[in-house]
């Protein structure tokens, strides 16, 4: 007897966590690693936010909330959503998850049904393909290229689509490439899947990180059509520095929430009772913490890109958002997962392998970390290509 789900047994295990999880196991031992793998800002969370989750822990925020989320977070949420975004919810269009990763999986379990397909463009975050397959569906994947900065044209969508697609998956910016669509690039997009009545799951984590000219855009303010369509996921994690936090949400057309919702009823309750004040602090207190990252991050993925430019053997598109590069290592002549076991064990670089986001020539580099580490990492990458 298998005593295993079939939708369980065909995950595979996240190459991003056994990365980062082999390189703390390194430093634990002893070892001087210098970490360009991690999705995590290195920066703390801002004391005006643990402030205000310490004072709500203080003052008995303890208890249960609502399943969704404190009214006032939800509310919070909708103002961002209105000011930031375009977009017009209501408090019970929302559902405050634990995490951006919890809300995409509950979006696609309330949507996505046996047999259905997802089309997910590639590289694309690891997680999407297995979330996909847990809800019983298909993942379809489509490849991008680095001539089109690693994004999916309308023209692509539409012949990738079947009468058995229910949904695409678009991440802008991007994981792991840091693609950001432009306005009229998700129009076009937009306009296939409202002939089709296909739903879009706009994953918007990054959305606070685009850098030069490039902005942000959210595909469910383009028309009244496409609010109907579009799920839009966002959390805490990556603007404000809150990873450990556990803090996402998504927003959605009434019968998607309420679908959303019903499954976490049954999932996890709520989220962190506490936490939830620090997110109200968040969105709702001093701003500076967000431009003040996003500068400094800007600094350093120019001064990567310029190292990245100068190396032998190596190829890369300029990201425009998030904290990645997704430099195409093709020329040296070995899988990623071969060259990151090689830079770890050997020059002590943590890097992930672009097999795991769907592209075998290629490995994820970020550079949310210090300069000094970035430099000497990328010091020993030049000399690993050299060397090879």
């Amino acid at each position: 007897m298998d005593i295993i789900s079939p939708n369980i047994a065909s995950l595979t295990p996240s190459l991003t966590l056994a990365v980062t999880n082999r390189a703390k196991e390194m430093k634990a031992a002893g070892e001087q690693v210098f970490g360009l793998a991690g999705g995590e800002p290195e920066m703390d969370t801002p004391d005006n936010i643990k402030q205000a989750a310490i004072q709500a822990l203080l003052g008995g925020a303890t208890k249960y909330t609502a399943s969704a989320g404190l009214p006032a977070l939800r509310e919070a949420i909708c103002s961002k959503l209105k000011n930031d975004n375009e977009l017009a919810y209501a408090p019970e269009q929302v559902i405050v998850s634990g995490g951006a990763k919890q809300a995409c999986f509950e979006a696609i379990l309330a949507t996505v049904g046996e047999g259905d397909e997802v089309i997910i463009p590639a590289p694309y975050w690891v997680s999407y393909p297995e979330m996909v397959r847990m809800a019983g569906g298909t993942p379809v994947f489509v490849e991008t290229s680095p001539e089109n900065e690693w994004k999916i044209t309308a023209d692509q969508f539409s012949d990738a689509m079947t009468p058995r697609t229910k949904m695409i998956i678009l991440t802008t910016p991007s994981n792991p490439t840091g693609a950001v669509y432009t306005r009229e690039e998700l129009l076009a997009i937009g306009e296939v899947a409202v002939q089709e009545d296909i739903l879009i799951l706009s994953d918007e984590i990054y959305e606070h990180l685009v850098y030069g000219d490039a902005t942000h855009t959210s595909i469910g303010s383009l028309s009244g059509e496409l609010y109907d369509l579009a799920i839009t996921v966002n959390g805490f994690s990556k603007g404000y520095s809150m990873t450990g936090w556990r803090l996402g949400y998504s927003a959605s057309p009434a019968p998607i929430s309420k679908a959303i919702r019903m499954i976490q009823d049954h999932m996890c309750s709520n989220v962190c009772t506490f936490a939830q004040y620090g997110a109200i602090e968040a969105l709702t207190g001093d701003q500076t913490f967000i431009s003040d990252m996003r500068e400094e991050y800007d600094v350093r993925r120019q001064y990567v890109h310029a190292r990245l430019c100068a190396m032998p053997k190596i190829s890369v598109v300029e990201p425009k958002g998030a904290f990645y590069f997704f430099p195409d290592i093709s020329k040296l002549g070995m899988s990623s997962t071969n060259m990151c076991d090689k830079l770890l064990e050997r020059y002590k670089v943590a890097a992930i392998p672009g097999v795991a986001f769907g592209n075998d020539h290629c490995i994820r580099l970020s550079y949310c970390t210090t300069l000094d580490v970035l430099k000497e990492g990328l010091d020993r990458l030049e000399e690993f290509c050299k060397a090879h």
